[in-house]
């Protein structure tokens, strides 16, 4: 049973992440006031309630995680989300990380690999009153029927970057997505100048969930 309550405790632990946060590095105000603003328990089962301040990933059941919150900011802010952009998210799982988006004013279309959790967060952000686009099915190959996009943002870890994202990604356009093998993955900004010349950034390392389907691992 989820509790949807939100507490004077639970937005002091909200103030305490959002230090630790910024404390890590995170300097973009826009994400951190997301974050402060956005009740993560409501994210969790009640009898994990306890620790939905903590800055660690946790189970959210059908082998998937709710990511680091500093995980989440460090992908947002690198995305540099402007209100009215066109996000596509590779990876609905828990929801939170499209809640994010969602308050930075993007346009959200996420998609969900795994029909269980799919059904679940779908019918959660209706009562949340959160107003998303979402599809179930092989998030490696995108969404072309709604392409392009002004930002991608996978939240899996992929062996190679997906041509398909490439493909949907706007001129101008940011993709985020975590590149390596099953275990770690390096996080990689790619910036498309044009159709054919991409711009691309590499930072730390970080650990998620394998990025399943035609264009990630089979």
């Amino acid at each position: 049973m989820l509790k949807l309550e939100d507490s004077y405790r639970h937005k002091g632990q909200r103030k305490e992440l959002v230090k630790i946060i910024r404390q890590k590095g995170i300097k973009n105000e826009a994400v951190l006031d997301a974050i402060n603003t956005l009740p993560r328990h409501f994210f969790f089962d009640s009898a994990l309630d306890s620790h939905a301040y903590e800055d660690k990933a946790f189970p959210i059941g059908e082998g998937q995680t709710i990511s680091q919150p500093y995980t989440v900011a460090f992908q947002t802010a690198l995305l540099n989300i402007k209100p009215g952009d066109k996000v596509l998210e590779i990876g609905t799982g828990s929801g939170y990380q499209a809640a994010i988006l969602h308050l930075l004013g993007a346009e959200v279309h996420t998609i969900e690999y795994q029909k269980k959790l799919f059904d679940r967060t779908k019918k959660f952000m209706a009562k949340l009153g959160i107003n998303l686009h979402f599809y179930f099915g092989d998030g490696s190959k995108g969404i072309p029927e709604h392409a392009p996009y002004d930002k991608i943002l996978v939240t899996a870890g992929a062996p190679v970057v997906p041509n398909s994202l490439l493909k949907q990604l706007k001129v101008g356009g940011i993709l985020v997505i975590p590149v390596g093998d099953r275990k770690t993955q390096k996080m990689m900004k790619l910036t498309k100048i044009t159709d054919t010349k991409i711009e691309q950034e590499e930072f730390d390392n970080f650990a998620f969930v394998p990025l399943l389907g035609m264009e990630g691992w089979k």
